[in-house]
This record gives C-alpha cells, structure tokens and sequence, in this order.
C-alpha cells in the first residue's frame, strides 16, 4: 500500500527514530512491503526513487528500504566513513519531490545492519550508494538534505 509521504516541515521528520527490536520483525514487515511500494509510487509519479526511510511515512523506527538491482531492507543501521574525501552534488528527496538541494557526503563508507531475517550484513557503499545510503540514515536522526545544504544558494526547484 502506498502510504502518504511526509513533506518539508512536518514536526514528525525532525524527530529520532528508535532501534528496531527482534520481536519487532513480524509487525514491521507490512510497513517496509509499503514503504517499497511508496518507492514504486514516486518514480511512477516523479521519475526518481532509489530508497526511502521509514520516518517518511510516519513511522518512528531505525528502518531503511532501498530498491536498486533488488530490494533491501535495512534494520538499526550503522555507518563508518572509509575516508576524508567528500563529494558536492544536487540531492533531491521524496518529502520534497520538486525541490533539489547542493549537498557534500562523504564518498564511500561501510554500512552495517541487520536484515529482515534478522541476520547481520555488512556493506562497502561508494559514490552514489554512498550518498544514497548517509541521505536516508539522516533521515533516521531527523536531518534532512535542506539542513545539510552547502549555502543558502544551494536549492533549485525541478520544473
């Protein structure tokens, strides 16, 4: 199900997502089953979408979903930056689907997590995972692209 995505000033996007816990795993599943959906829904509706986390939606917990060569559900992630070098580019965002933002991430990191079997995986992410990846762990602390822009000549509106 397609669920409504939270925009730009929404109280509920700047708030601290809670750890996901084991017995937690059955309930959830019908939210990320959705929150793919929300992907599926964006890219029919704006033409872009790689992931989406579960704060978007209104739900306050530590769960990421990304659909890229297949889905992925990421539970109480963890980040470590691989390097000092960083990378600006134009992010753009599900709750702002018409606006693009000048932001600078770093460029590779290793991301740590539990899946939805509840197993620990471990992956090294580079360029546009890597962005992708540190945009939506933001959003699990209730940082949005627009609070981590370059200036404050760093937005463009999509026509």
């Amino acid at each position: 199900m397609e669920r409504k995505i939270l925009l730009l000033g929404d109280p509920k996007l700047y708030q601290i997502s809670e750890e996901v816990k084991k017995e937690e795993l059955g309930e959830l599943r019908p939210v990320y089953e959705d929150m793919f959906d929300c992907i599926r829904g964006i890219r029919r509706d704006y033409g872009f979408g790689r992931a989406i986390a579960a704060p978007q939606i209104g739900v306050r917990k530590r769960l990421i979903c990304i659909l890229t060569d297949k889905p992925y559900v990421i539970i109480n992630p963890s980040l470590e930056f691989t390097g000092d070098e960083r990378m600006e580019l134009m992010d753009d965002c599900m709750s702002f689907p018409n606006l693009l933002v000048k932001v600078r991430r770093y460029r590779s990191c290793v991301l740590r997590y539990r899946d939805e079997n509840w197993n620990m995986q471990e992956m090294k992410m580079e360029d546009d995972m890597a962005e992708l990846i540190q945009h939506e762990y933001d959003h699990l602390d209730g940082i949005l692209a627009t609070m981590r822009a370059v200036d404050n000549k760093s937005f463009v509106m999509k026509e």
